[in-house]
């Protein structure tokens, strides 16, 4: 058990993608994370898009039987385009739910990373190659419940639109 701070668990995860597998790893760890569309950006100029996330840790469900989320934030570097789909970039306060990350190779090691929402929302980054950064922001609080969700609706295409 990792200790705590104020009934809060401390400890943080860290973690790099370079490469389908490693990105695989880091969907694993963010699927059912809340994230608030005002907390997503995507900065042309440093080819950068990043975001703030709650994400739930499915460790500590199956480690400790209990229900925690964590503050994450997750970078992703030589994004070359961020295209949406189901998403108003207009309301800020709208909360999404993360269900998958994903890579589409094109003229490897370009392709595109798909993440993927319930309720059929995506974004779609058009990147040079796989660099993706995942990193906990403080300690953990407990939730009452664990996330539950329905399958994600059939992909459209997506549109471009600057987060």
């Amino acid at each position: 058990m990792a200790p705590e701070q104020g009934g809060r668990i401390m400890d943080g995860l860290k973690l790099l993608a370079l490469d389908m597998e490693d990105l695989a790893v880091i969907s694993a760890h963010l699927q059912d994370a809340v994230v608030k569309v005002k907390d997503m950006g995507y900065l042309p100029s440093s080819q950068r898009f990043a975001l703030l996330l709650n994400r739930f840790d499915w460790d500590s469900k199956e480690t400790a039987s209990q229900n925690v989320r964590r503050r994450a934030g997750l970078h992703f570097e030589r994004v070359s385009a961020a295209k949406v789909r189901g998403l108003d970039l207009k309301n800020g306060e709208a909360v999404l739910n993360l269900l998958a990350i994903t890579f589409l190779p094109e003229d490897e090691p370009s392709g595109t990373i798909a993440l993927t929402f319930s309720g059929g929302t995506e974004i779609r980054l058009s990147v040079e190659c796989i660099e993706a950064r995942l990193g906990d922001l403080g300690p953990a609080w407990g939730c009452s419940k664990a996330p539950a969700h329905e399958a994600p609706l059939a992909a459209g295409p997506a549109k471009d639109a600057s987060l």
